[in-house]
């Protein structure tokens, strides 16, 4: 086992058990606030419980997203090209697409409930699914083959050119009519109507999901690096191997 491999032995640092700890403790209270201590909503009854889920799912759907293109961004134009931002590019985009799949299925559920069916051709919902598709497609270009350079160059360029799907999506129910309501947390009028409790218990589900997307980031990113570290090792004693062939 070489030195870079062994380097990543071990279940965690300091810092994503602590990202863990604080996953698990926002997330018990979003879990037992939003079923046992929020009020039902005076329209949508227990069906508003879903907004829990759904709504920090889909905010690190997006965070997601966004730091993948960050990092790919950064490798482009990083002058040594350094694989540690494809990696956090890469990680970043399965974890975005495992949330994005979590809101898609939420929003669905809670479609059947208020709109009485589970998936309607609405801006909202297909710019979403269309998102998906592409880092689903994303992730598919990852896994092409070729050099740890290959695979960051060509999908560096896809992820700056999918992240541009983003504002669409958000914005899509003020450019077009759509059943899907628009924000309220982040009203433009600056006016929520919310109960209190409610209130905090949904952001406090964003501060919990959004850390347990660090959580997940970090862990995977440590095993990309050691798959790089291995098929680099792999490479190296293949090269090495055809070498001595030569020289027989």
């Amino acid at each position: 086992m070489s030195t870079e491999t062994q380097s990543f032995k071990g279940v965690g640092t300091p810092t994503t058990r602590m990202y863990g700890l604080l996953a698990v403790i926002a997330l018990g209270w979003v879990f037992l606030g939003g079923l046992f201590f929020t009020p039902e909503d005076a329209v949508q009854g227990d069906a508003v419980r879903i907004m829990y889920v759904h709504v920090p799912t889909a905010w690190v759907a997006y965070l997601a997203f966004i730091v993948t293109g960050v990092a790919s961004a950064c490798w482009l134009i990083g002058k040594k090209h350094s694989m540690g931002f494809d990696r956090v590019a890469g990680a970043s985009a399965e974890v975005g697409v495992l949330f994005m799949a979590m809101t898609l299925l939420s929003g669905s559920l809670w479609g059947r409930i208020t709109w009485g069916t589970f998936w309607v051709w609405d801006p909202r919902l297909t710019t979403t699914a269309f998102l998906f598709v592409t880092y689903l497609g994303y992730l598919a270009v990852r896994g092409l083959g070729g050099t740890a350079q290959q695979r960051a160059r060509r999908s560096s360029v896809i992820a700056l050119l999918a992240v541009l799907e983003i504002p669409l999506v958000h914005f899509s129910v003020v450019l077009w009519r759509s059943l899907h309501q628009r924000a309220t947390v982040l009203s433009p009028d600056g006016d929520i109507k919310m109960d209190g409790l409610m209130l905090f218990t949904l952001l406090f589900g964003v501060f919990g999901f959004t850390v347990l997307f660090a959580w997940l980031v970090s862990h995977r990113q440590r095993i990309l690096a050691m798959q790089d570290a291995q098929q680099t090792s792999a490479l190296d004693a293949a090269v090495t191997e055809r070498l001595k062939e030569v020289q027989a």
